[in-house]
């Protein structure tokens, strides 16, 4: 693709990054091939080809308009298009560059700035977030069907093992999973420490910084990458091995610290750490557990959802079904493995008709071979399911936690 970039993009500090992105894409069109929103839609603005070309036209001079970000705010960044594209077009970076300059030029409406503030600050709130998920719990059974069915159920806690070993490894516990789900960190804790292996959560209410960048706040989303870094970096320095993550979504956010504080004096080598340090669960799993023993419990029909950010941003596929298949585990069929489930962070709050048909479809592709639980490995896409949903929808490491 030829480019001309407009002069004051040529004299921003992406213009580089922009312009080779931009080289990259033949037009080809295989990215809407495996599009979820364009398969829906069949618009060529709402797939990646489409969303490149106004992002190109922006950069050589066009003014930003409306139109242009509510193409773009459709998109999932599920990057199913980057997998799929032959000419290795970084499609996420370019939409990372493209919505923040749109944005700056044409900001959005107050109540949507006002919107998306909100929900960056509420999932990030700690106490106020687990206070008004108990009392959704509560109060569930006076609610309507449509309303009883957004809330999520609340798990019974399971005991967990602190024990000290010399091997330590640091885990993520995010911002909302531990209000949503905390018995996969649980389990993960338990499960590494019978291989004699610590688990230090730091304490606080510390986010990777996800929800921030997929709500239009960047600097916030910055400040609080720096701050797990600078809660992580003691640990780190006193020789924890590794950062494991059990939320896919916040592993794809961890791995790539080191691009996103680069030109950071302060922070650069540190994010390169930490980058180098990260492995998600099933990797780290992989490594200590060679041949997990069956369960003696029924055999169980297993689902597995493969996240957007496992398959797509971290290029973990395949994995979790060999591991549950070695505990015992019978894995279903899944049609359309390679489609969102349309949860995507903050997606579902913001495109809420749009990630309501993405959910249908994946229960849907989900539950064909009629399993008796449906896997995943990611918070998001573990609530988004399991809303409107008969089957039972958990983390991965609780399976494998039950059998081994």
């Amino acid at each position: 693709m030829q480019t001309s970039l407009a002069p004051r993009i040529q004299q921003g500090p992406h213009a580089e990054a922009i312009d080779t992105i931009l080289r990259k894409c033949v037009h080809c069109g295989f990215c809407n091939a495996t599009c979820p929103t364009y398969q829906i839609r069949g618009d060529e603005l709402d797939g990646p080809r489409g969303r490149i070309y106004q992002m190109k036209q922006f950069f050589e001079g066009e003014p930003a308009n409306a139109q242009m970000l509510k193409h773009l705010d459709r998109c999932l960044t599920c990057r199913a298009c980057e997998t799929t594209c032959p000419s290795g077009v970084k499609y996420s970076h370019l939409l990372e560059i493209g919505k923040e300059s749109i944005e700056q030029e044409l900001p959005r409406p107050w109540w949507d700035r006002a919107r998306r503030w909100g929900i960056v600050r509420f999932i990030n709130s700690g106490w106020l977030f687990t206070l008004s998920i108990r009392i959704g719990q509560a109060m569930a059974w006076i609610l309507p069907p449509a309303l009883k069915e957004s809330v999520p159920k609340r798990q019974v806690p399971i005991e967990r093992n602190n024990t000290v070993h010399a091997r330590k490894v640091l885990m993520l516990a995010g911002c909302v999973q531990p209000a949503l789900a905390p018995n996969t960190n649980a389990s993960a804790s338990n499960l590494l420490n019978r291989f004699e292996i610590e688990v230090i959560e730091v304490p606080g209410n510390l986010c990777c910084g996800a929800a921030a960048f997929h709500t239009s706040e960047p600097e916030f989303g910055m400040r609080q990458v720096k701050q797990l870094i600078d809660n992580w970096w003691p640990h780190i320095e006193a020789g924890a091995e590794a950062i494991v993550v059990t939320a896919t979504g916040c592993g794809v956010s961890v791995q790539d610290y080191g691009r996103l504080l680069a030109h950071d004096p302060d922070y650069r080598d540190k994010a390169e750490k930490v980058s180098s340090l990260y492995r998600d669960l099933i990797e780290f799993v992989e490594a200590e557990v060679e041949s997990p023993a069956p369960g003696n419990l029924p055999a169980k029909r297993v689902a597995v959802h493969t996240p957007c950010t496992m398959q797509h941003g971290l290029g973990i596929n395949h994995r979790v079904e060999a591991l549950l298949a070695k505990a015992g585990y019978e894995i279903c069929t899944v049609e359309e493995a390679h489609l969102c489930c349309g949860s995507a962070g903050t997606y579902s709050m913001l495109q809420p008709a749009m990630a309501s048909q993405l959910r249908s479809n994946k229960i849907r592709a989900l539950s064909i071979d009629q399993p008796d639980i449906i896997a995943t490995a990611n918070i998001g896409c573990q609530i988004h399911l399991a809303q409107g949903n008969k089957i039972p929808v958990v983390h991965w490491i609780e399976l494998l936690q039950t059998a081994d």
